[in-house]
């Protein structure tokens, strides 16, 4: 009798044991909780790609759904991973208050773990891959385009496929088959080779039409700075010819134009376009 009460007590887990047993269960706690908040950039990971393909102006590039779906299979995953834990912990305790010692360890779960990281980690590489290469040709196609638009400091230049002159032109062109008034045309350039200066080919073009300017200039006095419309055709020292002007939304902005007024200042957009094509 006094040896199967050694045996029984033998097999009794000890106070270590269900420390070491709470320990590996608040590990997988940690685990799970890891695989949801990392599940979570991931989804949201497309909304950062696309603020950089705005920057790429690459409308092709859809950076979303991919992400979203990695990440939320992430968030699944790391409950599954508490949930399938807290379980394991559970009847592991039972077991050593039973004093059965043929419980299944842990180890099942930690390599089914690493398996389906490694899977999903995979599909991201690969996807993270094809974003960049669509980036890529997207910036490629942007350069090799004749035409393109950039905004600073509120002036918007769009490339022209034209010389300084040719561009002129068709800008004069538009100008008088919509009724819009030249008011002048200034050459920066030959005024400074009359100074004896050289500079590349510039030209300004200051047009308007006085019913859309003055309903403006009686609700922001202030806009009678920029006002008339200005166009500038000029050539870059690599030779690229560009047609800047005014953002219509800066100069809302600048003289606090209501929302209704400020269609006329969009008319320089269409014709900066039609310009440059």
């Amino acid at each position: 009798m006094d040896a199967e009460e050694a045996v029984a007590s033998s097999r009794k887990a000890s106070t270590a044991d269900y420390l070491a047993a709470e320990r590996t269960f608040l590990a997988w706690i940690r685990t799970g909780l890891a695989l949801m908040g990392f599940g979570f950039v991931v989804a949201r990971f497309g909304l950062f790609l696309q603020a950089l393909m705005l920057r790429t102006a690459s409308p092709e590039v859809r950076p979303n759904g991919p992400s979203f779906w990695i990440g939320t299979a992430l968030v699944v995953l790391g409950v599954a991973v508490n949930v399938v834990s807290a379980r394991n912990y559970l009847r592991l305790v039972r077991d050593m208050n039973s004093g059965e010692r043929n419980s299944t360890p842990s180890s099942a779960l930690a390599v089914t773990l690493a398996l389906i990281l490694a899977l999903v980690g995979l599909v991201m590489a690969v996807y993270l891959v094809s974003v960049r290469q669509t980036e890529v040709g997207a910036l490629r196609e942007q350069k090799e385009t004749p035409m393109s638009m950039e905004l600073k400091g509120g002036i918007v230049n769009v490339a022209s496929g034209h010389s300084v002159d040719q561009t002129v032109e068709r800008f004069k062109s538009l100008l008088e088959s919509k009724g819009v008034k030249l008011f002048a045309l200034i050459d920066h350039s030959g005024e400074a080779e009359k100074a004896g200066l050289h500079m590349p080919p510039t030209k300004l073009l200051i047009f308007g039409n006085p019913k859309g300017g003055t309903p403006l200039m009686l609700a922001a006095p202030s806009i009678a700075i920029d006002l008339p419309l200005k166009a500038l055709v000029w050539e870059d020292t690599a030779g690229k010819v560009w047609i800047s002007y005014n953002d219509p939304s800066y100069l809302q902005c600048r003289h606090d134009l209501p929302p209704g007024l400020s269609g006329p200042l969009t008319a320089v957009q269409g014709l900066a376009t039609q310009a440059a094509e």
